[in-house]
C-alpha cells in the first residue's frame, strides 16, 4: 500500500516537473524572439528573430507620405499704363432748335498715345448757357488694343461767346469702361481738355470744325 502511494507521487512530481519544463521552455522561446517592421519606400515587411535587423534598403522609420498639394490660381498682376496723347481732326455738328447732335468725331493722336493713335465717337448736347455738360463716348485705338471712354457730368463744354461765331472749349473728365486687347477690362479716369470752333447754331446748319483735344492719365488693367 505504501508503495503505490510512493509510486503515485513520483509520477505527480514528475508530470509537475514536466509541465514547469514546457512552460519554462516556451517563455524562453518567446523571450528569445523579436519581431520589427521594416519600410522601403511603400514595401514593408515585418522581421522576427532573436536579434532582428532590417535587409538592406530597408529602415525602421515608416515615411511621411506628402499630400500633394494643387497649385492655386493666380492672379495677374495690375498693370497701370500712363497716357498723355493729343488728337487732332474733326467733330461733324448738327444743330437743332433744341441740341446740337455731334454725329462723328474723329482724331489722330500724338504724344505718349501708347500705341492708341486713333479717336472716333459722337455725343450730343443741349446748349442752354454758355457752359453745358455734354454728352460724348469715344474710343481710343490701334493695333489690336482700345479703350472706351465716356465724358463725365463733371465736364463741361463752355463757349466763349453768346452767339456764333465763338470758340468753345472742353474741359472735364473721361472715365474708362473697358477696353480690349492689353487694355481688356481698363478703368480709369483722364483728365480732358479740348477746343473747336463753331460758325453758326441755327437749326438745320451743319459744320465740321477742326478739333483739338488731349487725354492725360492712367489706364489700369487686371
Amino acid at each position: 500500500m505504501k508503495i503505490n502511494q510512493k509510486s503515485k507521487l513520483i509520477k505527480n512530481i514528475s508530470f509537475i516537473a514536466l509541465l514547469a519544463l514546457i512552460s519554462f521552455d516556451g517563455a524562453v522561446a518567446n523571450a528569445a524572439t523579436k519581431t520589427i517592421t521594416c519600410y522601403k519606400a511603400s514595401t514593408v515587411k515585418k522581421i522576427t528573430a532573436a536579434s532582428p535587423k532590417c535587409p538592406t534598403g530597408y529602415t525602421t522609420t515608416k515615411p511621411v507620405v506628402k499630400t500633394p498639394v494643387t497649385p492655386g490660381k493666380t492672379t495677374a498682376s495690375a498693370t497701370s499704363y500712363q497716357l498723355a496723347a493729343t488728337y487732332k481732326g474733326k467733330a461733324s455738328l448738327l444743330w437743332s432748335d433744341s441740341d446740337v447732335q455731334v454725329s462723328n468725331v474723329t482724331g489722330v493722336g500724338t504724344g505718349n498715345t501708347l500705341g492708341l493713335l486713333t479717336l472716333s465717337g459722337n455725343g450730343s448736347a443741349a446748349p442752354s448757357s454758355s457752359c453745358d455738360t455734354p454728352s460724348l463716348v469715344g474710343t481710343l485705338g490701334g493695333g489690336g488694343n482700345t479703350i472706351k471712354i465716356t465724358v463725365d457730368a463733371t465736364s463741361k463744354a463752355c463757349a466763349d461767346s453768346d452767339a456764333a461765331p465763338a470758340t468753345v472749349t472742353l474741359s472735364g473728365n473721361a472715365v474708362i469702361t473697358g477696353g480690349t486687347g492689353k487694355f481688356a477690362g481698363a478703368t480709369g479716369t483722364l483728365k480732358v481738355t479740348g477746343s473747336f470752333k463753331i460758325k453758326s447754331t441755327v437749326a438745320g446748319s451743319s459744320e465740321s470744325p477742326a478739333l483739338e483735344i488731349s487725354f492725360t492719365g492712367n489706364i489700369n488693367t487686371k
